[in-house]
This record gives structure tokens, sequence and C-alpha cells, in this order.
């Protein structure tokens, strides 16, 4: 992909595998960071999304505006041009959230960026824990969703992520310092970080 591109990261992963926490983590280590909230319509947590209708989203799929965009929870989850545009006209570093591998094809084939893609994992006793201990309303379809996630997974492509990390094994800021070095360094001289999973 050509350097004049502007940078941008996928964290991709199941439920609870620490998207949020690394996230935030970034943006103590370098403020351009910034969460990508995807367009939601549906029901259920607000906080992080920017809520929509059905009508809105197709309006905007209509116009060609919508990279991607999935079900799940019974929600539509989309990741729309203009709000990539703006947060990278800002000068900041868009982090997307993702739980699909036809999310990071998407990106990679249908926005012009140089998408760091990074799987976060941990295995699925830890999920379990992690939602026992954040008193997630719906831990039996979180982990049915870790399920689908490592299915998905499966089929990826060879090259489909530049890091994997267990945040199992490392903390928020450890993997948050892997990655922005990553970004931010120059690839051929940074050995490739591959956790093994489990």
């Amino acid at each position: 992909m050509s350097a004049t591109r502007p940078d941008a990261v996928v964290l991709y992963g199941p439920p609870a595998a620490g998207k949020d926490t690394v996230t935030a983590a970034l943006t103590a280590v370098d403020g351009r960071y910034v969460h990508f909230d995807r367009l939601k319509a549906g029901s259920g947590k607000s906080i992080g999304y920017r809520h929509t209708s059905a009508g809105d989203l197709a309006q905007l799929h209509d116009r060609h505006l919508i990279v991607y965009a999935n079900e799940r929870y019974g929600n539509i989850y989309a990741i729309d041009s203009p709000r990539l545009d703006e947060i990278i006209t800002a000068g900041q570093i868009p982090v997307v959230h993702l739980g699909q591998i036809a999310g990071i094809t998407a990106l990679r084939t249908g926005y012009p960026a140089r998408w760091l893609t990074v799987l976060l994992w941990c295995p699925r006793n830890i999920t379990r824990a992690r939602l026992h201990e954040r008193g997630s309303s719906d831990p039996e379809e979180r982990l049915r969703v870790w399920d689908e996630t490592q299915a998905d997974l499966a089929a990826a492509a060879p090259g489909t992520f530049t890091m994997v990390l267990r945040t199992d094994q490392r903390t928020p800021a450890a993997a948050a310092d892997l990655i922005h070095q990553t970004l931010t360094g120059a690839p051929e001289h940074l050995p490739p970080v591959r956790d093994r999973l489990p």
C-alpha cells in the first residue's frame, strides 16, 4: 500500500477480548488515536456508537457511503466513509472494532488507508470470566458470538492480520505499545508479533 495513505487500525476479536481497553491504552500512548464510533440501528448499549435508524442506514448505503455493515445482537452496525474521512482529516488515527473477517476485507478494499490489522484474542474461559466481572446482561449470547468469531477466524486468509496479541498474556498498555511501535516504526525493521493462539 502507498506510504502516503493515512494510517488506520482494526482491532478484531471476540467479545471481551480487550478491544475497548486496548483502544483506551492507545489513546493514552498518543492522542491521535480515536475510537471509531460505528453507526448503530437498534437498542442496547449506546456508549461508543452513533445511533441511527435502519432507514437512514439504507439511504447511506444507496449513496455508497457505507463501507461495511453487519447484524448482531438484533442490531445493525455500520462503518461509514464520512466518519472515517472526518477523523482522518482532523489528523487522527481511527481505531475500528470488528468481529468479522468480511469487515477487514471490506475496509481494505473499500477505504484508502494503510490498515494495521490486529487480532486480539483470549480463551473462551477468560471471556466468560470477564463477562461475569463486568456484569454482562447476556453472557451466553456473548459466548455464542465468541464461538462464531473463532469459526470466522478459521476461514481467515494468510496475511489477514499484521499482529496477533493474546490479551490474557499482555496488559492493555503493553499491547498498545506494540501496536503503536508497529504503526509508527519502519515495518521492515520490526519483527512480526504473533502470539500463539490456544
